[in-house]
This record gives structure tokens, C-alpha cells and sequence, in this order.
């Protein structure tokens, strides 16, 4: 239980672990998304979220080898039957009388020398980056014979010929200079002497300065449009301080689109009524927007008497190739005393259809509004332009509906 005494915001716990029967069980704190494995070939995995990722276990790592405060560091490579607790002020800390860990991410020198010491930690580490690099595993089974693919990432690293085996949905998506950076480390990282290979402190260096530079590279092509045209301007000193911003919600589009950041980094975008609202000449109020329920939206809050509107919404600003929830975001006029879920029955449908829907129930937010999911869609690119008509059902109808806008949400991901 050696490995369950140290603690680290980037070290997942290992609780307990099982042999009875010839089953052997480890148990670890809960991690919701698995291992980094079954991502390495995910096409929604970024490169900075990559590099973040990367940045996290080389800080874990890091803080193995030399834990703060104490006179010991951990060897953690390969699995855990290798993991041993050694002097930190000691270079060569363990020899085995046999070969054990996973093949591919063995360090040659430990294969030939039977010696485990920190490089070995940081030959395996390499393997992984160049994994995360080339979104697959490091080995591959040909006709049942086992094949690394290091030495061919190595040479590739050697000829400059990295485009080769780079993952491919990646190559748009990165900075040159983060990418040098990050694959100079990784290659050095795999070097067959124990001195030419870096530390794991200066591994998280190298990591904190390329996702520094993919941050600053990401900027223009996510943001610049974004604010311009935010309402106030946007004041910020850093990427992590824009983030805060991004996170917390702020109005762009001249404060007719309400714009977010999740906790995944991925972009929430609200259409206001008064943007996306297509008037219908039949129905005419003579003052349909209020300011009176607290709308985040200048213009305020569109008053649908009847619940026959058209709405034209297009999106500018969400995040690619996720999985997002249309909501109408509204309240009603007349509060619910009755404290039962809100009970909305909503007509709709796209324009070109000629089935309606109708949505049910709504579910409360923590902003005080109602949010009513009308479609899922996954999104190509920033842009979706959809018309969406909604109507009045006598069969259904209760009390006025104050319309906030379209909201699109990425949904939580199991």
C-alpha cells in the first residue's frame, strides 16, 4: 500500500487492491472519463487538451520522484510491481534479478543492466508522450507477434519526419513551435543513456512552455472574433484570466449573444430573443419586451401572449464536433404556486417540417431561469443557422411565456 501514502492534485489514489482465486483487483479513486489510453484516438481530444493532459502527469510524476517535504521519492514505472521507495539524494536505486513490467514502455538500459532508477521513470514517460503525439498505442500485434513502435516514432523524431506519424486530426490544430517543443522533450526523454535524458522537473518545464505558446497560438482562432465585439470590453492580463471571464459568461455580438466556457473548455452560446425573434405580422403587441425579469440581455425578455413565435438562430461561436442541447430559456409570467415541476407544453418545429413536437417539462438553473430541450445536434463547425416556429396549443395553454432566448449547451459527458 505504499503508493496510497502520497497525495497530489495530479496522483489518482490507489485505495486498495484484491488476490483471492487466482483474480488480482486493484482498487483507485473513481476517475470518470478512464484511463488516457482508450482517448489517444479520440478525434474531439485537442491538442491543448493533450498538452494539458501530459502537463498533469509529468507534474505528477515530477512530484513522485522528489516529493516535497520528505527525504524519499518513488519509482513509478511500467506497473506497479516496480514501484519502490528509494533515498531521493540516490542515483541507482534498485537491482532485479528478473525483467517485469509492460513491454514498450521498458527503459533498454533497465533491460540490459536490470538497474531501475528516475531516467527509467522518464524513458517510459517519453513513450507516452509520442503516444499521445501519434493518438495510438506504442505497439501494435502483427500475425500474433508483438511490434514497437518506438524506434520508428525515434527515427521519425531523427529525420525530421514527424508528419508522418503525427495523429492526423491534430496537424490543423497546432502551433509549430509548441509542437517542436513538446517533441524535442519527448524525443529526449527516450534517449539510451541515463545522462542525456531530462529530469521529470525540467519535462514539466519543457510541457508548461508548449501549451503556453498553443494557448497563445489558440487565441486568435477562438477569441479575436469573440472580443471584438464583447460588451464592455474585455480587460485581462492572461489566458487563465480570459478563461475566468469565458467561464463566469460574458455578452458579445454588440451584447445580443450570451457566451460561456464549461468545465470541459467547451463553448455554451445563448442567441437573445430580441436577436433571433422573426416578427409575425398577424400578431402584434404593442410593447412585447420587458426588462422587468431580470434578463441578462440589454433589450430584455420577449412577452409571447399567445406562444406563437418564429425564431431564426445562427450561431457563431460553438465548439466543433460536440454534441450540443438546443434549449428555449424562459420563465413563466405567472409563477407556479404549487412548487410542481414546471409543466410547459410547448408546441415547435423546424421550419420545413410539418410534424410539430411538443416539450413537456422544463428543468429549473441555477441563474433563476427555466430551460426547456427541444433538439440534440452535433455541430460541424462554429455556425448553425436554424428556424425553429413555435405554437400556440389552446389544448395546453397556461400562462405567458417571457422568452430569454436559444441556448446551445454541450452535454455532459458521462
Amino acid at each position: 500500500m505504499m503508493l496510497s501514502r502520497y497525495k497530489h492534485e495530479h496522483l489518482i489514489s490507489l485505495l486498495g487492491f484484491c488476490k483471492d482465486d487466482g483474480e488480482k483487483i486493484l482498487v483507485y479513486e473513481y476517475a470518470s472519463h478512464g484511463s488516457l489510453d482508450r482517448h489517444l484516438s479520440s478525434t474531439s481530444l485537442t491538442w491543448r487538451q493533450r498538452l494539458n493532459i501530459c502537463l498533469a502527469a509529468a507534474r505528477g510524476i515530477s512530484y513522485l520522484h522528489d516529493p516535497n517535504g520528505t527525504q524519499q521519492r518513488v519509482l513509478h514505472l511500467s506497473d506497479f510491481g516496480l514501484s519502490k521507495i528509494g533515498p531521493a539524494n540516490q542515483q541507482h536505486t534498485f537491482l532485479f534479478s528478473n525483467i517485469v513490467g509492460t513491454p514498450g514502455y521498458l527503459d533498454p538500459q533497465y533491460l540490459e543492466k536490470y538497474f531501475l532508477t528516475k531516467e527509467s521513470d522518464v524513458y517510459s514517460f517519453g513513450v507516452v508522450l509520442f503516444e499521445v503525439l501519434c493518438g495510438r498505442l506504442c505497439f501494435e500485434y502483427n500475425d500474433g507477434q508483438f511490434h514497437s513502435l518506438v524506434q520508428r516514432w525515434k527515427q521519425s523524431s531523427e529525420e525530421k519526419k514527424l508528419d508522418h506519424v503525427i495523429f492526423r486530426d491534430l496537424k490543423q490544430q497546432m502551433d509549430p513551435s509548441s509542437l517542436e517543443i513538446f517533441s524535442n522533450i519527448a524525443y529526449q526523454c527516450l534517449q539510451k543513456t541515463y545522462e542525456l535524458r531530462p529530469t521529470m522537473a525540467r519535462v514539466v518545464e519543457e510541457l508548461e512552455i508548449a501549451l503556453e505558446i498553443q494557448e497563445t497560438y489558440d487565441v486568435p482562432m477562438d477569441y479575436e472574433e469573440m472580443m471584438a465585439t464583447a460588451v464592455p470590453p474585455l480587460l485581462y492580463k492572461s489566458q487563465e484570466e480570459l478563461n475566468t471571464l469565458f467561464s463566469k459568461g460574458v455578452l458579445l455580438n454588440m451584447g445580443k449573444t450570451w457566451f460561456s466556457l464549461n468545465k470541459n473548455g467547451e463553448h455554451c452560446e445563448m442567441i437573445s430573443a430580441a436577436e433571433c425573434l422573426i416578427p409575425i405580422a398577424s400578431i402584434y403587441h404593442k410593447d412585447p419586451y420587458s426588462s422587468e425579469y431580470n434578463s441578462r440581455f440589454k433589450m430584455g425578455s420577449y412577452l409571447a401572449y399567445n406562444r406563437k413565435f418564429k425564431t431564426r438562430v445562427r450561431t457563431q461561436f460553438l465548439s466543433p464536433k460536440t454534441v450540443y442541447a438546443v434549449n428555449l430559456v424562459f420563465k413563466f409570467m405567472k409563477k407556479n404556486p404549487t412548487g410542481e415541476p414546471p409543466y410547459v407544453a410547448l408546441e415547435y418545429k423546424l421550419a420545413e417540417n410539418t410534424k410539430s413536437s411538443i416539450v413537456q417539462l422544463a428543468d429549473e438553473r441555477e441563474d433563476g431561469w427555466l430551460m426547456a430541450k427541444l433538439y440534440e445536434l452535433t455541430s460541424d463547425s462554429r455556425n448553425v443557422d436554424l428556424e425553429i416556429v413555435f405554437e400556440s396549443s389552446k389544448k395546453y395553454y397556461s400562462s405567458v411565456l417571457v422568452i430569454e432566448g436559444i441556448e446551445f449547451r454541450p452535454l455532459e459527458k458521462a
